[in-house]
């Protein structure tokens, strides 16, 4: 298994006598990497946001493929150092993370029973949310209130959705939020201000302008096409 971490992180061990364990750790300095394409492009990468649960799990081939480029990193390490040191170095890094975010999108597939269930927990969660008192106790639901009642971290969460749905965990939220509105519209008598107040809304026309993003219809236009 593999586990990324960044900057900051805090890792805590717990050591059992009767358990053992082998590998290698891989850390470097952010400014390693500072003038490198690498030094933006590794922001890009959620699962160094990744809980500790939300390991990748590797394949007996991609531990293999792995442990070759840390071999190499690891080699390269030990040489004299001379000009291209550095850019060799940065190189392998690279390509170690461009095999890791490969083998976490494998992940997201080959556990598509797991990814299913949050699925349905989610929309089980989102529906309660706007049944109940919690939008307007908490307002809009975020994707950290989601992942929080899931156990997940955030970009766990929307990279899970992404790779599975193709739409974000925001885009998740907005998409329960709209179905919900457009009953409101149909089945009530709320005006449209009293609909985004009680969809967790703060100003109606933050509500008018997202339902017109979504279905290219005013609130009141798709009220009206139904009357």
């Amino acid at each position: 298994m593999m586990a990324l971490m960044s900057p900051g992180q805090i890792v805590v061990f717990d050591h059992l006598d009767s358990t053992e364990a082998a590998g290698w750790w891989l850390f470097f300095h952010p400014d390693f990497i500072r003038n490198y394409p690498l030094g933006k492009k590794i922001k890009e990468y959620g699962f160094f946001s990744y809980e500790v649960n939300e390991a990748l799990h590797l394949s007996d081939h991609e531990e293999k493929m792995i442990a070759d480029l840390i071999d190499n990193i690891q080699r390269e390490y030990h040489s004299p150092i001379d000009l291209y040191s550095q850019d060799v170095m940065v190189s392998y890094l690279d390509v170690l993370l461009n095999y890791t975010n490969r083998f976490y999108n494998r992940q997201f597939i080959t556990r598509k029973s797991a990814s299913m269930d949050l699925l349905v927990q989610i929309d089980d969660l989102l529906t309660e949310y706007f049944n109940g008192d919690s939008v307007q106790q908490r307002r809009l639901p975020t994707v950290q209130y989601l992942s929080g009642k899931l156990n997940v971290s955030p970009n766990y969460l929307s990279d899970m959705l992404r790779k599975t749905t193709g739409q974000s965990a925001q885009k998740h939220i907005h998409n329960k939020l709209i179905e919900q509105a457009k009953d409101y519209l149909v089945t009530s008598t709320l005006t449209v201000s009293e609909i985004a107040y009680l969809m967790g809304f703060e100003h109606p026309q933050s509500f008018s302008k997202l339902f017109k993003s979504k279905t290219n219809q005013s609130p009141m236009d798709y009220r009206n096409s139904f009357h």
